[in-house]
C-alpha cells in the first residue's frame, strides 16, 4: 500500500485484502522502538512461511518500498503495489476527523505528501494498481504520469 495519511489505505485494506492477506502495519506496534526493522522481520518471516502479506502504511518513497519489494522478491512472490491516490485536502478532512493517537498532526501529513513519489514498475513492482476516492476499484493496472 502507499499513500498520505487519511488516504483510505486501512479501509481499502480491510474491504479487500484483509480476508487473503495477513496485514502488517507499524501502527499496530505504536510503543515499540524500532518498528521499521520489526515490520521488515515479521514480513519476510510471513513471506517464508508461504503467507500473502499486505503492508498497510504510507510507504511515500521508492526508499521506503525497496525493503518490501526485496523482501518479497527473496521468498519469491507476487509484488504489486496499490496507490490510494486521494487529493491532500480530502486526506486532512478525513485526518482530522480521527481522534487520540490515530489523528496524524497535519504537519505529519502535509511533510508525507510533499515527499511523496508514486509507485512505479521500475521498482519492482509486477504491477501497481491506482485506487481513487468514489472509484472502490483500481483505477489502472499500471501507474502512468499524467502530463
Amino acid at each position: 500500500m502507499a499513500g498520505v495519511q487519511g488516504s483510505g489505505k486501512s479501509t481499502w485494506v480491510g474491504e479487500h485484502l484483509a480476508g487473503t492477506h495477513v496485514v502488517v502495519s507499524k501502527d499496530h506496534w505504536p510503543n515499540a522502538r524500532r518498528r521499521e526493522a520489526r515490520q521488515r522481520r515479521v514480513v519476510a518471516e510471513l513471506l517464508a512461511g508461504g503467507e500473502s502479506v499486505v503492508v498497510d502504511n504510507t510507504n511515500p518513497t521508492p526508499e521506503d518500498r525497496a525493503p518490501l519489494v526485496a523482501a518479497a522478491r527473496a521468498a519469491g512472490a507476487a509484488v504489486r503495489a496499490v496507490w490510494l491516490d486521494t487529493p491532500v485536502t480530502t486526506s486532512a478532512e478525513r485526518n482530522a476527523a480521527r481522534a487520540g493517537r490515530a489523528r496524524v498532526p497535519p504537519a505529519g501529513l502535509y511533510g508525507t505528501a510533499k515527499r511523496f513519489v508514486p509507485p512505479s514498475t521500475a521498482e519492482g513492482f509486477d504491477r501497481v494498481e491506482v485506487v481513487r476516492p468514489g472509484s472502490g476499484h483500481a483505477a489502472t493496472d499500471e501507474w502512468r504520469p499524467v502530463r
